[in-house]
């Protein structure tokens, strides 16, 4: 059975947790202006983020930040609707994904869709390296699915392989190259706090071949350099990613004075 659009939209909850997102919201909006419901999920936006959401028709709805998974879990539990669409505040479908998602049959609630992200540094895109051959389940049923409440690298959990969407997810995420450092720095305590509870006990010696892997993954065997200076960055990002939440958890581990 097909899950058919009423009165034009389709029973979708498209659902966007934002901070200071005003730069790319409008155009995020927009590209999920087919869904019946647009949720906007702030956690104390200071710039127009708010203003710009309001003026797009979105339901706006406020939430402190729980971390990234918790905050989107809080968004899907919001929604009015079971079928929802997860995009972020700097992620942008293209005409593509929006006409494939138009044409679903949503009558299977295991059914799930992933799209390909695209990933930008300021207007470039990054064709190589880690980024290369990026899929991210978006579209699902929250009563068979749903996010991980993991602080970081959040995804969302199904019961059954997604089917790839045809067409693009633009991933407008990063300004510049130190943009790309300063988040994968940003986000080592988190992902040293997630190591930590699962009780993982690194090796300081394991850092710098953990490091070294790291780096020839994205930027030699993934072909990240034929992303140039771009492709270097992200192999860094990657060996900040692999190391800095290990050295982290060492660093705060107590000494011992016997076995």
């Amino acid at each position: 059975m097909t899950t058919a659009a009423v009165g034009g939209s389709w029973p979708i909850s498209a659902v966007i947790i934002t901070r200071d997102a005003e730069a790319r919201l409008a155009e995020v909006l927009t590209a999920v202006d087919f869904c019946a419901e647009r949720l906007v999920l702030d956690s104390g936006s200071t710039d127009d983020t708010l203003a710009v959401a309001t003026a797009a028709g979105a339901r706006v709805e406020h939430q402190p930040f729980l971390g990234y998974g918790p905050q989107k879990c809080r968004a899907v539990a919001l929604a009015m609707h079971d079928w929802i669409l997860a995009v972020d505040a700097d992620e942008v479908l293209d005409e593509e994904a929006r006409d494939a998602i138009r044409r679903l049959d949503l009558g299977d609630p295991h059914a799930c869709w992933a799209v390909r992200r695209r990933t930008f540094i300021g207007d470039r895109e990054v064709r190589h390296g880690a980024w290369r051959n990026d899929r991210v389940l978006r579209l699902f049923n929250r009563t068979t699915a749903g996010f991980k409440p993991l602080p970081v690298h959040e995804e969302v959990e199904a019961g059954r392989r997604p089917e790839l969407l045809p067409g693009s997810l633009l991933h407008y995420s990063y300004a510049g190259c130190g943009d790309v450092l300063a988040r994968a720095t940003r986000y080592a305590p988190l992902k040293a706090a997630i190591m930590r509870r699962k009780g993982q006990r690194p090796q300081a010696w394991s850092l710098p071949f953990r490091g070294l892997a790291a780096f020839a993954g994205s930027y030699l065997w993934r072909g990240g350099w034929r992303d140039g200076a771009a492709g270097f960055v992200v192999a860094l990002a990657r060996v900040i990613d692999s190391t800095l939440p290990r050295a982290m958890l060492l660093l705060d581990e107590p000494t011992r004075d016997g076995p």
